[in-house]
């Protein structure tokens, strides 16, 4: 299973009104991994025709994160098949190792002619094997 990691800090813009991380944006760094391991992945011709909806997401908060952490963000797909993938985001505090967010979301895949669901080509399955 191939992994996607990235490193961040948490900067002022990323906090709420009780000075730690807000929910909302631990959603949208979800989604941003997603977006990045499949771009990073996929060929010219295979986002020229195909493209991914968000089905359902599932996101467990589990500590807190504040002004000046430095976070290490994973994803992986755990499962393709069919029209639809699973994917995990797991936000770790990187100095102390803490888990501060797992999330697990399903994506449907999608034929850009058509903007209808379409089954998943061996050859994108195997972006993330």
């Amino acid at each position: 299973m191939q992994t996607f990691k990235k490193i961040i800090v948490v900067s002022q813009d990323d906090l709420d009104q009780l000075n730690h991380v807000n929910n909302v944006r631990y959603v949208q760094w979800v989604q941003d991994m997603a977006e990045t391991h499949w771009l990073q992945n996929a060929t010219k011709e295979i986002l020229d025709n195909y493209f991914w909806v968000l089905v359902n997401h599932h996101i467990e908060y589990k500590n807190e994160a504040v002004l000046g952490d430095c976070l290490k963000l994973k994803t992986y797909v755990s499962k393709s098949e069919g029209i639809s993938s699973i994917r995990h985001v797991e936000i770790t505090n990187n100095t102390n190792g803490k888990l501060i967010v797992k999330s697990e979301t399903k994506w449907c895949f999608m034929s850009t002619n058509t903007k209808k669901p379409t089954r998943i080509p061996v050859e994108v399955a195997q972006l993330f094997d």
